[in-house]
């Protein structure tokens, strides 16, 4: 090490996440609130920009981040296109929906490598981890619209209605096993991927954010 250049850090330090959660809570309330079609098409767009901003605060190589910022930049415009197109139908859609699930998926892997990283437990720390939770909320959305799309329109039983609206307050109702049974997958695919969701869900809160909770501990009391 030249003489003047710091020590190197012992532990990596904690990203920011900040932006990274407003741009999913900003998400969250555009497709709750406004319910036309082109939700979907901005909602490729508003994920793959989250993508960029876990990435942003990752820890991996720089071919790694080179890589995976090519397929964003030109997997986006396509996925979009295919959003609003009327020549591919469902299918496009559907393959729009699973772009957009395989993007969160690589979000929320990400967001909990560079959180279980931290060295120590700060308000980044649990800002990344509640990030990751409403990521996987979204992708398993994702999931189930690709499956609706994929399957000739059939998702919920009963005939309840199937869009961006329904999937997520479904999505986040099965990941936080609320369970309120007005909104249930009427076929064995949309069942297996929500009975997924769920442990998925109980897996994350027993172990990242209940960890990352308890550990915490304000500037004040570290300098204690």
């Amino acid at each position: 090490m030249a003489p003047g250049e710091p020590a190197p850090s012992a532990t990596p330090i904690p990203g920011r996440y900040g932006a990274l959660l407003i741009v999913l809570i900003a998400s969250y309330l555009l497709s709750a609130f406004i319910n036309a079609h082109w939700i979907e098409a901005v909602q490729v767009v508003l994920f793959t920009f989250a993508v960029l901003l876990a990435l942003r605060n990752s820890s991996i190589s720089r071919r790694a981040v080179r890589l995976v910022i090519a397929v964003a930049v030109i997997g986006m415009p396509v996925m979009f296109g295919l959003s609003f197109s009327t020549a591919t139908g469902e299918v496009g859609a559907g393959i729009a929906d699973i772009w957009t699930a395989l993007v969160l998926l690589a979000a929320a892997v990400l967001i909990v490598r560079r959180v279980l990283a931290f060295g120590t437990v700060t308000i980044q720390s649990i800002y990344g981890a509640v990030s990751a939770y409403l990521v996987l909320g979204f992708m398993f959305a994702a999931v189930f619209a690709a499956i609706y799309h994929l399957s000739g329109d059939q998702f919920f039983a009963h005939g309840e209605a199937a869009n961006t609206q329904t999937f997520q307050y479904f999505s986040y109702t099965t990941l936080t096993t609320l369970g309120y049974g007005d909104f249930t997958a009427g076929y064995n695919p949309g069942r297996a991927v929500a009975v997924l969701e769920a442990l998925t869900g109980q897996v994350f809160l027993a172990t990242l954010v209940a960890r990352l909770v308890a550990a915490f501990r304000t500037p004040a009391d570290r300098q204690g």
